[in-house]
């Protein structure tokens, strides 16, 4: 059965999937890297010095779901606190980081493994002090 979720458009939903038919950009996403986090979140505090260096290096987007002022007091943090953003991106865990091209999500990955960061990134020797691999 289909359901209008507000300002987002058509959701389907079966037994336990939902498919999200509207595309990213209908949620207010530009393209480019996006990260959803959250203050108490320790994968998320542990990547916070990564996702100040991708803002700057990539032009990232954090949208922080409980802290407006985590990872950073900045242009590039969003406040995502009524979790519109997050409930759009059918969010299952943070830190989630995604590429958005032409206005739809083409990769994403959850947690914090360096090599796929810097894979999605296409930035490389992130987070060099940090341990390779942490989950959300």
């Amino acid at each position: 059965m289909a359901q209008i979720r507000p300002d987002f458009g058509p959701v389907s939903q079966t037994s336990k999937t939902r498919l999200v038919v509207a595309d990213v950009g209908s949620a207010g996403l530009s393209d480019g890297l996006v990260a959803i986090v959250k203050a108490d979140c320790p994968a998320c505090a542990l990547v916070a010095p990564v996702l100040a260096d991708l803002s700057e290096r990539a032009g990232l987007t954090a949208y922080t779901q409980d802290d407006p002022t985590f990872p950073a007091v900045a242009d590039w943090v969003m406040d995502d606190t009524d979790l519109a953003i997050s409930w759009h991106l059918d969010l299952e865990a943070v830190p989630t980081l995604l590429r958005i091209e032409a206005g739809q999500e083409v990769e994403r990955t959850t947690g914090w493994d360096r090599n796929r960061w810097e894979q999605l990134a296409g930035v490389t020797d992130l987070g060099p002090d940090l341990p390779a691999f942490k989950p959300g």
